[in-house]
């Protein structure tokens, strides 16, 4: 007599389980935006950095405060680029009394007033390299950019140190 509950009883149970699996999976949202938080004592205020790079428009060191979400972040450093992945996005805060890492200028994805701002990189030659990645595609590395008419090597080596390829 107890065997024919037994079916009636584990199917109830089964779909129980099942019922409470989807509930709990549709709560569940992949997309939520993340919150950085910084630990900090409440009476002092702590100004920092962070890097953003990977695939934002202008990868560098932005400022940090506390309540900033990446949304807010990746924004400050020019969105995504597209095509990309919230994955392919990385985030470095640099500890305290860490060397600086210098914030470079993306040959390929730098507009011309962020050119421009480059040392002996005026508005002629930041056309220029606009000009030039249009009609050649973007830079392999950043010794191309002495190809750009009115670039030299003199030039070149005032903004080395200051430019960047991304992938």
């Amino acid at each position: 007599m107890a065997s024919k509950y037994w079916t009636p009883l584990t199917i109830s149970l089964l779909a129980i389980i099942i019922t409470a699996s989807i509930v709990v999976w549709s709560r569940y949202n992949a997309n939520q935006p993340m919150e950085i938080t910084i630990a900090n004592p409440p009476h002092e205020e702590q100004p920092g950095e962070i890097y953003i790079g990977g695939a934002v428009n202008n990868p560098g060191l932005y400022p940090l405060k506390a309540g900033d979400s990446i949304a807010v972040l990746v924004q400050a450093a020019g969105g995504t680029t597209t095509g990309s992945e919230s994955d392919d996005i990385s985030l470095y805060i640099p500890k305290a009394g860490e060397e600086d890492l210098p914030q470079k200028i993306d040959l390929n994805r730098a507009e011309v007033w962020l050119l421009k701002a480059l040392p002996g990189i005026g508005s002629d030659r930041a056309n220029a390299i606009i000009a030039y990645r249009n009609q050649n595609g973007p830079f392999h590395n950043t010794s191309e950019l002495i190809k750009v008419s009115g670039i030299g090597t003199k030039t070149f080596q005032q903004v080395e140190p200051l430019v960047a390829v991304a992938d």
